[in-house]
């Protein structure tokens, strides 16, 4: 299981989490977040969002083109990994969207 933490304007929003690679994704508010939703598509809430496939807001953020292919070489992440691409776009993504990817090696206060 892969976790992402997504921001607002570098404020900690929410998290995504791909609960099955490639087939089940979670995106749940952190409770104390109060600002504007992600996407209006996504408004703020106390209960997780589910998708069965990658959620086509984060679709979205990807890069198309020259420059997902230019990712995927550099990067050697396979065209169907949604989560790597934008675990690795993710601090320059269009809008007031950030995303890093949570390292599970680390503690969850790190």
């Amino acid at each position: 299981m892969r976790s992402a933490r997504v921001f607002m304007h570098g404020v900690p929003a929410g998290t995504l989490v791909e609960q099955e690679k490639a087939a089940r994704y979670t995106f749940t508010y952190l409770p104390d977040y109060h600002g504007a939703p992600v996407s209006l598509a996504l408004p703020v809430r106390g209960e997780p969002y589910e998708f069965t496939g990658f959620p086509p807001f984060f679709e979205g953020l990807l890069p198309e083109g020259i420059m997902l292919e230019g990712l995927l070489r550099a990067r050697k992440i396979d065209r169907g990994d949604f989560f790597s691409q934008l675990a690795a776009v993710g601090g320059d993504v269009p809008g007031a969207i950030t995303i890093e990817e949570i390292d599970a090696t680390l503690p969850d206060h790190v």
